[in-house]
């Protein structure tokens, strides 16, 4: 049986046919990479916030500086990722300082130099409140930061677009 040319190349076409294969490892290397590079390129500082603290918005145009960062949630008070405080215990202190806030705070200043002016005289705290905070709380975290020798307190915003 004599095949057509066109029989021919379909028969070969099947006898081939061993589908598309793609290797899709090099092309996710490729954008994590291409990601990376935007992101770290961009300038665009992100404070680390957790899912826990709902910030509140502002039409701030200021970017944040490298500090130490206070989040305060509903529930606790953490100095750069380490829980020192609960926040139903530091509302019920009849004074201003928060201890486990100070003792955090007094290590870390010792330790770092992050927001200090040249001469190292201030240092700096940034203080990402949940919106739902009472001010009462803020303020005791205002009160010890400033006792624990940071005099410069900034407070962490969303964006309003």
């Amino acid at each position: 049986m004599k095949l057509t040319p066109v029989q021919k190349r379909a028969a070969r076409l099947a006898r081939n046919n061993t589908g598309l294969d793609m290797n899709l490892v090099a092309l996710i290397d490729i954008f994590t990479i291409l990601i990376f590079f935007l992101m770290s390129s961009t300038g665009i500082e992100v404070l680390t916030n957790s899912r826990a603290v709902k910030l509140p918005t502002s039409v701030a145009e200021q970017a944040p500086r490298q500090t130490i960062t206070v989040s305060v949630s509903e529930t606790d008070i953490v100095v750069d990722g380490r829980k020192v405080a609960d926040v139903a215990e530091a509302l019920n202190l009849s004074d201003d300082l928060i201890p486990g806030l100070k003792a955090e705070l007094d290590l870390l200043a010792n330790r770092q130099v992050l927001g200090a002016d040249k001469d190292g005289a201030s240092k700096a705290v940034t203080i990402l409140g949940d919106k739902r905070i009472p001010y009462r709380l803020l303020r005791k975290v205002m009160a010890t930061s400033a006792r624990a020798g940071f005099a410069e307190v900034s407070f962490a915003v969303q964006r309003k677009t």
